[in-house]
């Protein structure tokens, strides 16, 4: 073999080892959880399934899967993201603590609420808290006081380019000690305390937080008080920007 063709084999082989090392560099691994009677799922094409939202995160070069699986060490070992998406069962106190030490280490979380409960005892481990009902509000209403645009931001980069976004059916959030406030409503948006259904002096009223986020550990976590901002069908121009941002947070690309 001549000088030139053995330098030739030599070049390909170390731009392929290079290229394989960027391979193994960006195998960024996000997991969406589906074991806890979610309804809305990445694998479906309807309107209120994940599927696009899904598509948008593979769009970034992750690998994407799904989970019916117990969450526990092993189910989150190299994962570089987790997605629990609108469960409507509640994780048990094993899996809690798991999520828990998969963020410590350096993992993502995002976690939307569809309703309040099913998360509840992970949130409290983040120190953070839902409202007893989704939010009414009185300005930039859809259709109804519980649809409705939020377009207060803490400058955060989750909304760049995105000036308002659309939720439906939010629950406020309270972030502890340590959590930040993404996004809130106006300063008239109220939560039915008493259960009347109708804005009365037992309710509680003001600017309340929608998105928060936080540090645990080495890791990081996000909390959407809604689930149906990432549904296909109300990815419009604003929640798609926001889906892809939120996907550029998941993967860290």
């Amino acid at each position: 073999m001549s000088i030139r063709a053995t330098l030739l084999m030599v070049g390909m082989a170390m731009l392929f080892s290079a290229v394989s090392a960027m391979a193994d560099d960006n195998n960024v691994q996000v997991l969406f959880d589906q074991g806890h009677n979610q309804r809305f799922l990445i694998e479906e094409k309807g309107v209120l399934q994940l599927s696009d939202f899904a598509a948008v995160v593979r769009s970034k070069g992750a690998h994407v899967t799904s989970t019916k699986k117990v969450l526990d060490d092993s189910a989150l070992k190299n994962v570089t993201a987790l997605v629990i998406s609108g469960p409507f069962e509640s994780l048990r106190s094993e899996e809690v603590e798991a999520v828990v030490r998969f963020i410590e280490r350096g993992g993502r979380l995002a976690a939307m609420l569809h309703i309040g409960p099913p998360l509840s005892g992970l949130l409290a481990k983040l120190d953070v808290y839902h409202s007893n009902g989704v939010l009414h509000e009185r300005h930039n209403v859809i259709d109804s006081d519980m649809n409705f645009r939020v377009t207060g931001f803490s400058g955060s980069p989750l909304f760049d380019g995105v000036p308002q976004f659309s939720a439906y059916g939010v629950w406020a959030l309270e972030p502890g000690k340590a959590g930040t406030p993404l996004a809130q409503t106006s300063a008239e948006a109220w939560v039915d305390l008493d259960g009347d259904k109708v804005l009365s002096k037992g309710d509680a009223v003001g600017a309340f937080a929608v998105v928060v986020s936080g540090n645990l550990g080495s890791g990081r976590f996000i909390v959407f008080g809604d689930d149906a901002i990432f549904q296909n069908s109300h990815l419009d121009y604003n929640n798609s920007k926001l889906a892809d941002n939120l996907a550029g947070w998941l993967t860290g690309l």
